[in-house]
């Protein structure tokens, strides 16, 4: 892994969830319901059905990485469940950060296909080796990605707000 990284900013990451959602809807598809792919994808989950006027959104909690570049041995489901039974035939779009090895997509959109009516798929990111190609890809880059909501570790108690000094 080389040191060189993608870094999205904020202002980045707004450009680039109107980019992918004009993308949706240039394509002619009309979601009815959101996925967000927990917990990456739920920034651009929330921004893209913003962007689309999509008011039905869904969250699908799946674990894979542990760390930088560090994995479970496949992506894990974890509660609380999306309740797969409300989505018979509805237009889904799942959205996720990242498709890295595209296992973690890869199983949402087979869990979402066997109750929705149709589904594909949005990322900020693609990587060259993900087993999954995207419905909608913003950028392709296969460099390690720094996200503004994961660029700085978790708040503990007694920090000071930024701007108290």
């Amino acid at each position: 892994m080389t040191d060189e990284r993608e870094v999205l900013t904020w202002q980045g990451f707004g450009d680039a969830s109107r980019v992918l959602a004009q993308m949706v809807v240039d394509d002619g598809f009309e979601p009815e319901v959101v996925v967000a792919v927990a917990r990456g994808g739920l920034p651009i989950g929330g921004a893209i059905s913003y962007a689309l006027g999509t008011k039905g959104v869904g969250t699908m909690n799946v674990e894979f990485y542990t760390g930088v570049d560090e994995r479970l041995p496949a992506p894990v489901l974890l509660p609380p469940l999306l309740d797969t039974d409300a989505m018979a035939g509805l237009k889904v779009l799942i959205a996720d950060d990242v498709a890295d090895t595209g296992e973690t997509l890869a199983l949402v959109k087979q869990l979402m296909e066997q109750h929705a009516g149709e589904v594909r798929t949005a990322v900020l990111y693609a990587k060259s080796r993900s087993v999954i190609d995207p419905d909608y890809v913003w950028k392709r880059t296969d460099q390690w990605i720094t996200f503004p909501w994961s660029a700085l570790p978790p708040v503990t108690p007694g920090k000071a707000h930024p701007e108290e000094g």
